[in-house]
């Protein structure tokens, strides 16, 4: 084998132009610019997302209870500094992790950006809405976790592409039944994202399961 690698080497060489590169010699990079966005953002999801997004998210989540109670006794800035993670920039929302189940009271299923408004305390009225995508709103699955740090990306866009990133994982994994969700029960664990403790509750989950 030594000898052939000899040979072979010596009959490229003997080729004007042939310039002879060895497997152990080449090297994988990803551009620096925006050519290599997609490629960094997966190496980041293949690092952090099962190892520490998933595991951030379930072990800071509340009930929507919890949450409206905490909300109006402690206030957004400190129950967020306890529990939750404010996205960069002024004025951005926090991010609040919550796990709950409910019936579901209304249902917008003639669309790509599908919903479902959910009951959470039995009183017949939506307490939440929860997105099931495909389309998938919103940067708070990625704006949740404090290990994605907006200095940490080339630019704006490159740290934009790491939500839409999350959100794509995340909705390949989500199962939805056919047929009509009204009155089915689900449960759910996902983020909210606020600037208000009077927002409205729009929760991207991470998972969903309905029962009839």
């Amino acid at each position: 084998m030594k000898f052939t690698h000899l040979m072979l080497i010596a009959v490229l060489a003997a080729v004007p132009g042939c310039k002879i590169v060895f497997e152990s010699d080449q090297e994988t990079t990803i551009p620096e610019g925006p050519e290599g966005d997609n490629q960094r953002n997966a190496a980041r999801l293949e690092e952090t997302f099962d190892s520490q997004l998933l595991p951030r998210i379930t072990g800071t989540a509340v009930t929507v209870a919890v949450l409206k109670q905490r909300l109006a006794s402690d206030g957004m800035d400190a129950l967020g500094a306890e529990i939750g993670n404010q996205g960069s920039g002024v004025g951005a929302a926090w991010n609040f992790s919550l796990t709950d189940s409910g019936t579901v009271v209304a249902a917008k299923l003639d669309t790509s950006a599908r919903t479902v408004d959910v009951d959470t305390d039995g009183d017949q009225k939506p307490d939440l809405r929860v997105q099931l995508g495909p389309v998938i709103r919103g940067t708070a699955l990625r704006d949740v976790a404090p290990f994605y740090v907006f200095d940490d990306f080339r630019d704006q866009i490159e740290f934009a592409k790491l939500a839409r990133a999350v959100n794509n994982r995340v909705k390949a994994s989500l199962t939805i039944p056919d047929g009509d969700l009204i009155g089915q029960t689900v449960t759910f664990t996902g983020v909210v994202a606020l600037k208000s403790p009077k927002d409205s509750l729009v929760l991207t989950p991470i998972s969903v399961e309905f029962t009839p």
